[in-house]
């Protein structure tokens, strides 16, 4: 279990990079100010509670003349605490707004590096909705973070001036116990240190479970948003379906589950309530009580007693930061462990890395990982290459094989058998395995996956994915367009929609292939790409591909191997009694078309896994 101590320094390690890097100069310069005006504030805070005291004592006193001095002066002390506390505000903001921007661009980055947000979803490590811990526990971070330590920041401050200050006007309190005389000096501050102690004792008793009960909240809150979303996004297939009473139900069961852990926080939200509220009534008449007897005794004048009683509420104050925290402190420290999960997990896939710089043996994966390297060779090559499911159990053992540049190559097999992992694995976001991927170090690269990643935005945007829409002319794109037989949208290139729902499937997977017409890749994968197209679709796309990338190797998963298909080599999946074994299968009758020699399947390039 984490101690207090070992969390502290988990949450600096989130907080110290900021502060150390080009934004540092700024964000210590803001910071520094911010601590001078919260210093100014305080000492403003002593200057108004010497005003008290003055202020009652001429009213006392009837004195007209200090009356009409000490209200010019009141308004001069008003003036410029307003001033302070308006410029602490505004730059706090500031502050903290700098600091999300560079944590969320930060995190966004690592999130989105290496395929990070992919494998997250692959393996179950805790992180739950991470767009919510970008969005959301970022800005209760940093937003708590400053107002919390800055909160202390002033307590303390403040505890150290009002101390001083009670304890001279409090004087000592004297009585007998027995035939002994016991004096306390200034005992109205260890009265207020035993109010405060007692008091926050009892507040992290009555509310120590609001932590956990927050921290679920967060999770069923943005549980419950997901699935709003993802209903959004998939509105047509759910309408075709007729499945409104299924994710009705559904929706109903996650809001119940927020409703449910709500109740929880409600109760025990008004114990604490009950307790912090009852504390600050109590702490009102609290020093009036205990320094009534000197006031009817004529030690000490009205003024003295106002002087008591507001720094003893000042010192109670300090004293009870913790109690009057407690509530947002829950809230940070959720918010701060569901971002320490988040971290933990980008920082554990970060020393995964797939890629030239793979560090085989990284936490939560095989011992070596599937390593996809760039090579002075000419065409692509993987050896040794085990596929594992996320669970464990394999999918492909010790496959080998070679495409050469400019092949045709047909990769086919019934489903389930591991055609698109292998795509995956080439692609280098398939975590689960082990061997090795070698491509050409300049090759450019396309995967064209069965259903198309299309964002929100511009048709441009659409088309030119993932380059940027100024990457390419608008003559190329409609005629990209135009030869996909998607001619009728070159008007819309400007229009901001979401493309994905406007389009239907054979729509999105023909713009697909209008991005590989623009983009021009040497390497082009098809994982079932044309799916969704006619058959008369199916073969001008094949035809289009042909004869617009004529020098790019093209490698397609298919069910069903087709003896007529121009392909230069096939490579088919087939199902035995206990193992998968894969048959290559290079056609001889297929003219060269000026490529080089295609490099041959290696031997041994039977794979073998389990059924």
């Amino acid at each position: 279990m984490m101690t207090g101590a070992s969390f502290l320094r988990r949450v600096w390690s989130l907080a110290a990079p900021y502060w150390r890097s080009d934004e540092r100069l700024t964000a210590w310069a803001l910071l520094v100010t911010i601590v001078a005006l919260t210093l100014g504030i305080v000492y403003l805070s002593v200057q108004f509670n010497d005003w008290y005291r003055q202020f009652y004592n001429a009213l006392e006193q009837r004195d007209f003349e200090a009356f009409k001095w000490l209200l010019l002066y009141f308004s001069g002390l008003a003036a410029v605490s307003i001033v302070a506390q308006v410029l602490r505000i505004y730059l706090n903001q500031l502050l903290e707004m700098r600091w999300r921007a560079w944590l969320t661009d930060r995190y966004v980055g690592a999130w989105l590096a290496n395929q990070v947000y992919y494998r997250l979803e692959l393996q179950n490590q805790g992180t739950d909705n991470p767009d919510q811990r970008i969005a959301e526990d970022l800005r209760s971070f940093t937003t708590g973070t400053l107002s919390l330590s800055l909160g202390l920041l002033s307590s303390v401050v403040t505890l150290g001036s009002f101390v001083v200050i009670l304890w001279g006007v409090s004087g000592p309190l004297s009585f007998s116990v027995g035939e002994l005389d016991v004096t306390i000096p200034g005992y109205m501050v260890w009265a207020a240190i035993l109010y405060a102690v007692v008091g926050s004792i009892l507040t992290h008793y009555v509310g120590r479970r609001l932590i956990g009960v927050n921290f679920r909240q967060e999770r069923f809150e943005a549980d419950f948003r997901f699935s709003l979303v993802r209903l959004r996004e998939n509105a047509e297939g759910v309408a075709l379906y007729h499945g409104e009473r299924s994710e009705q139900d559904h929706l109903r069961r996650r809001f119940g589950s927020i409703q449910a852990n709500w109740g929880e926080l409600m109760r025990y939200t008004r114990r604490l309530t009950f307790f912090t509220a009852g504390f600050k009534q109590v702490a009102v008449i609290f020093p009036f009580l205990v320094g009534a007897p000197r006031y009817f005794a004529g030690e000490i004048a009205l003024g003295g007693l106002i002087q008591i009683s507001n720094a003893f509420g000042k010192v109670e104050d300090s004293l009870a930061w913790f109690i009057s925290s407690y509530g947002r402190l829950a809230d940070w420290k959720a918010s701060v462990d569901r971002l320490l999960t988040f971290h933990d997990a980008l920082e554990q896939n970060a020393s995964a890395l797939i890629g030239p710089e793979a560090r085989p043996g990284g936490p939560g994966l095989p011992a070596e990982g599937v390593r996809v390297l760039a090579s002075n060779a000419a065409g692509l090559r993987a050896e040794g290459l085990f596929l594992d499911r996320p669970d464990g159990r394999s999918i492909l053992s010790e496959a080998a094989f070679a495409v050469g540049p400019g092949d045709r190559v047909l990769v086919s097999g019934p489903s389930g058998c591991g055609k698109s992992t292998l795509f995956r694995a080439v692609a280098g976001i398939w975590p689960f395995g082990q061997g090795t991927v070698t491509l050409p170090a300049d090759a450019r690269v396309l995967f064209l996956p069965q259903k198309p990643y299309i964002p929100i935005g511009t048709l441009r945007e659409a088309v030119a994915y993932p380059a940027i829409s100024a990457t390419f002319s608008n003559d190329a794109i409609r005629e990209a367009l135009a030869a996909v037989h998607l001619g009728d949208l070159d008007g819309r290139l400007d229009e901001v929609e979401n493309w994905s729902l406007r389009l239907s499937g054979g729509e999105q997977q023909r713009l697909a292939v209008a991005r590989a017409l623009l983009h021009r890749p040497d390497w082009l994968f098809l994982d079932e790409a044309t799916s969704a197209l006619d058959a008369a679709t199916e073969e001008h796309v094949a035809a289009l591909l042909r004869e617009r990338l004529p020098d790019a190797a093209i490698i397609s998963i298919a069910h069903r191997p087709s003896g007529d298909a121009p392909h230069d080599l096939i490579v088919e999946l087939v199902p035995g009694a206990s193992a998968t074994t894969v048959r290559a299968t290079r056609r001889t009758d297929r003219p060269s078309n000026g490529h080089a020699e295609p490099l041959p399947v290696p031997a041994g390039s039977a794979v073998t896994a389990a059924p």
